[in-house]
């Protein structure tokens, strides 16, 4: 599409006002975000108080961040009011930081305004040096003086006491005449900019846009998704996550997801063993080769559907396959108040059980499993977090999730009634079996003989598996203790600072 020039009016025929070439779909994004972002609009003033076409540059350095390969206007090009602002846009480009920002930032209107915050330091002082230097710009012309008695011209900063001013230079071509305005600072001649305004803008190396980015990506927001939060959701979201009681483990968060989607490339879903015979059914992909070849002679397709129907096609049989759970995932995370220690690396054992559940919730998702979050501490205390797999989770319920905490002492019935409740709920809506519960907790408490009866007699109808982590508690891991005749499978983690610790789980759910 073709880029038409703007805001060009008012400042001499044919001279433009702003530096980056735009379309009218680059104009309306700077103008929505604009007018979303509040602090955009108070940089706006407090620049527009004391500098005149600050508005401007803050569009064209929003731009610079926005399109993918901003095209400049040459200083030619530009009116003799905009040149600076020539300058700085264009220092901004050629940095080699701006260009790894603009990664982040390229096509995302609300990291572009992040980025343009994060400038706002460098062009106050861009802004503060250009004002300071303008009474000493002398436009009137002047002889040219013989070129062996030229002296040295004298800088802003020499001292009163050194020899009088060279005269005037003689009057350069406009495109020059804020390449001398600059000199006039004392700032050295650079091709493109010079050197003071490219000192002044640019870019202090990774800024909160970048910084914020990989926080939302480290809570599992992707990046489509963050492009489609309108700007105030976003804005809010980010805030949040900033200031969340479980923000300073982040990094612990990411690296949990990361591992689990590296484990979930390794997983085989269904491991064929050895083929021990013929059986009959419905599954496609185990057909022998007389079924398949039925399918290329047209007068047996419709018996070959009607005995697909009936699931008595002949299929290979094998023994050693191992079905992955088809059910929910729920993780049953224990918020009692012991779970509030730090273990080794400063890492509360809170924050490992959030991280691990967070990473259940990504593979969930991507084997099209409903995922259910459980909070639970005392018998009276459990909270539940639905996540259907038809629907995205939404970054806010994830963040209530994580950051949820109940205090208080630990029981295991309650939490597991709940997760057997639901199970039972999703087979008799659905007829789904095979769910997989995991709990995260780091004590060891009792249930009576009348409760494990009923566990039992659910787990063997309903056919879910249930998985235990004992955080940096060794007894509850011990054998024939509660949590291990609850379980199935059973680990204890130590190094709270290891990720890796539960990486099998990532492999069989």
């Amino acid at each position: 599409m073709d880029e038409t020039p703007h805001g060009s009016a008012g400042d001499g025929a044919g001279q433009h006002t702003s530096v980056v070439v735009a379309d009218r779909f680059d104009r309306a994004a700077w103008s929505e975000t604009f007018e979303r972002s509040a602090a955009l609009r108070e940089l706006a003033q407090e620049l527009g108080a004391r500098h005149e076409h600050a508005a401007d540059l803050l569009a064209d350095v929003f731009l610079a961040a926005y399109k993918t390969g901003p095209r400049l206007r040459g200083p030619e090009e530009m009116a003799p009011s905009r040149r600076v602002q020539r300058q700085v846009v264009g220092a901004l480009v050629e940095s080699a930081d701006f260009a790894v920002l603009r990664r982040e930032t390229a096509g995302d209107p609300y990291a572009a305004a992040m980025a343009v915050l994060a400038q706002a330091a460098a062009v106050r002082r861009m802004l503060e040096r250009e004002r300071d230097d303008a009474p000493q710009r002398d436009p009137r012309p002047a002889p040219t003086p013989a070129p062996a008695s030229v002296p040295a011209p004298v800088r802003a900063d020499d001292d009163a006491s050194r020899t009088a001013p060279a005269p005037a230079p003689t009057p350069a071509p406009a495109a020059e005449a804020p390449r001398q305005a600059v000199q006039a600072s004392g700032a050295p001649a650079q091709p493109g900019a010079p050197g003071a305004v490219r000192n002044a803008a640019a870019p202090p190396g990774p800024g909160p846009e970048r910084e914020e980015v990989a926080l939302l990506r480290a809570w599992g927001v992707d990046p489509g998704e963050l492009e489609r939060l309108p700007y105030e959701q976003r804005a809010r979201l980010a805030e949040r996550l900033r200031t969340s009681r479980l923000a300073q483990w982040a990094e612990l968060i990411g690296r949990f997801r990361q591992m689990a989607g590296g484990e979930r490339a390794r997983k085989v879903e269904n491991a064929g063993g050895e083929l021990v015979g013929v059986t009959l059914g419905d599954d496609l992909s185990r057909l022998i080769p007389s079924e398949l070849a039925n399918l290329g002679l047209p007068e047996l397709r419709a018996v070959f559907a009607a005995r697909y129907a009936a699931g008595e096609l002949m299929l290979y049989e094998s023994q050693g396959e191992r079905p992955t759970g088809q059910g929910a995932v729920i993780a049953c995370v224990d918020t009692s108040h012991s779970m509030y220690e730090a273990g080794p690396g400063g890492v509360t054992r809170e924050a490992w059980a959030k991280g691990c559940a967070l990473a259940l919730l990504d593979q969930a998702r991507h084997a099209r499993r409903d995922f259910v979050g459980i909070l639970f501490s005392a018998a009276d205390k459990v909270r539940v977090f639905r996540f259907p797999a038809d629907a995205p989770a939404d970054p806010l319920q994830v963040l209530d999730f994580a950051e949820s905490f109940l205090g208080g002492g630990t029981s295991y019935q309650a939490p597991l009634s709940a997760a057997g409740a639901l199970l039972e709920e999703e087979f008799n809506d659905a007829a789904r079996t095979r769910g997989d519960i995991v709990m995260l907790t780091d004590d060891e408490c009792e249930v009576t003989e009348e409760w494990m009866r009923g566990w039992r007699e659910a787990k063997r109808a309903l056919g879910f598996r249930v998985f235990g982590v004992a955080i940096g508690a060794p007894r509850a891991a011990e054998a024939d203790s509660v949590l291990d005749t609850l379980c199935d499978n059973l680990r204890s983690v130590e190094d709270l600072t290891d990720v890796h610790a539960a990486a099998d789980l990532f492999r069989v759910i």
